[in-house]
């Protein structure tokens, strides 16, 4: 039976988008060699695992509604589903799961990371899949515990740190193209030099 545990986390250097590798540590006790795993691991985020500042419950209303109401609408977000492929080992072994990142805000788990600002990001991680061993008689075939999972703790920062390595300093606003043929229009009519200068002045114009 294979044991899980998430190690740690970190932004990957050399990714086309940003990327995080979660450090996952697998262990098998019973002494035989593991010839491959075809693992699936769901990541889930588990917003009831931490507190929240005044200003970071501000910003999850749109996602959980009012502060008031958390005891019934702070439910488990699905951050991801990875499929990824474990070379032999005997014992235990260390392999980094790489997990894409979005700035689509449309998306709830980017809401949720978006809207904090300090601490850290209670996740669970779910695994299933199908294992390889390695016996005298050839190859013998197991399954991935339905119970196994490991939780962890990611640090905001980390996340900053992906994204922020992608896009310093800025965010994605997700538009219907009709929207940004109107928006592309009002920028040039006016010659304005960038897209934070047209919202500034559309903001203006709106009054408070």
């Amino acid at each position: 039976m294979l044991q899980f545990a998430c190690t740690g986390a970190r932004p990957e250097p050399y990714a086309a988008g940003p990327s995080l590798l979660f450090d996952l540590r697998i262990s098998e006790d019973s002494g035989r060699r593991v010839h491959s795993v075809a693992l699936k691991t769901q990541i889930r985020i588990e917003p009831r695992g931490r507190t929240y500042t005044a200003e970071e419950s501000a910003k999850l209303v749109d996602l959980f509604g009012e502060p008031s109401r958390w005891g019934e609408t702070l439910n488990a977000l699905q951050f991801a589903q990875i499929g990824s492929t474990v070379t032999g080992f005997t014992g235990e072994t260390t392999v980094p799961i790489a997990v894409p990142l979005t700035y689509d805000l449309d998306i709830a788990a980017t809401k949720y990371f978006h809207g904090l600002t300090q601490g850290e990001i209670p996740l669970l991680m779910l695994f299933s899949g199908t294992v390889y061993y390695a016996t005298p008689a050839g190859v013998q075939i197991g399954l991935v515990s339905w119970h196994e999972e490991a939780a962890f703790r990611l640090p905001v920062a980390t996340w900053r740190a992906a994204m922020d390595e992608h896009y310093p300093g800025a965010a994605w606003v997700r538009v219907s193209t009709r929207t940004l043929d109107a928006l592309s229009a009002y920028r040039s009519e006016r010659v304005i030099p960038n897209w934070d200068d047209t919202f500034e002045r559309l903001l203006k114009e709106a009054g408070p």
